[in-house]
């Protein structure tokens, strides 16, 4: 049996929906959620599984053989720590052989959320029972088209710098997800990079977007300490400060794009990744 944690999520749905369309469908599938009168797919069991009740895991997790563990992140660190122990342990009890983990990519540890990635990877490689597969998400296009979002006279001034992202598109790595969670025996022990092939930048979105808009756009890098005041002017959360200023400095100072990585993306898809600029300007023209 295999539990996919986090179904109600952008990523754990779309792992969901790919599970649907392979041969045998969901067929021995399991979805896992917080809130399980809710789905994505229909026709798949849930179970309850919040990682901040950790009294509901053990059960969750009863007869699953694999656990797909999407992060569950959107927390301080010991938030997510906490959250990730609760997971495993619950895991350890309840007989589950194999976890695959969905986490940060190698080049991410300039990141304000990359301690508690590392941490869930330590913990596994320290279990005694479970075989895990790491799977280091690069940050996603739908993300870079979020922080370099034009405003209202087309203009982005997000502090990119010249920098840029090897940003991945969210559904080819729900794709990958899917595919190592079901066959994982042959992934036991691997950790996979999975970036972007072609790192991009602020001038590269704004020229995306304008021919998807068909208006101009512009890229106007603004500074670190513009984005921080106008971050925290936000609805966002304290915690999320720190983590968006900290991605604009690492891809602005040229940490994140992708080159000092083994990129295991195109080999495990068996093709081309979707282009992070066709996912940037499809929503940019889906919303027009």
């Amino acid at each position: 049996m295999l539990l996919v944690t986090g179904v109600n999520g952008g990523l754990g749905a779309l792992v969901l929906e790919r599970l649907a369309k392979l041969p045998g469908g969901l067929d021995g599938v399991v979805a896992g959620s917080r809130t399980p009168d809710r789905t994505p797919v229909a026709g798949v069991p849930v179970r309850t599984v919040d990682f901040d009740r950790p009294g509901t895991l053990t059960e969750a997790f009863t007869g699953v053989r694999t656990l797909l563990l999407i992060s569950a992140g959107y927390g301080e660190d010991d938030v997510v720590v906490a959250r990730h122990r609760a997971a495993i342990e619950a895991a350890e009890r309840a007989g589950v052989r194999h976890v695959v983990y969905t986490s940060l990519s190698g080049d991410g540890d300039h990141l304000g959320y990359a301690a508690a990635h590392r941490w869930t990877e330590r913990r596994l490689r320290a279990s005694t029972t479970l075989s895990w597969t790491i799977l280091r998400n690069g940050l996603y296009a739908e993300l870079l088209g979020v922080l370099a979002a034009p405003d209202q006279d087309g203009v982005i001034t997000a502090p990119l710098g010249d920098g840029g992202l090897a940003a991945v598109a969210r559904a080819d790595l729900a794709e990958v997800a899917a595919t190592v969670a079901l066959a994982p025996a042959g992934h036991a022990g691997r950790v996979y990079e999975l970036v972007g092939e072609q790192a991009i930048g602020g001038a590269d979105v704004a020229a995306a977007l304008g021919r998807a808009t068909g208006r101009p756009v512009a890229y106007r890098p603004a500074t670190l300490a513009e984005a921080r005041e106008a971050v925290a002017a936000s609805d966002a959360a304290p915690f999320q400060v720190p983590m968006v200023l900290s991605t604009y400095s690492a891809v602005a100072h040229g940490f994140l794009d992708g080159r000092q990585l083994d990129n295991a993306l195109p080999a495990l898809l068996g093709r081309a990744p979707r282009p992070a600029l066709d996912v940037i300007a499809g929503g940019a023209g889906a919303a027009r």
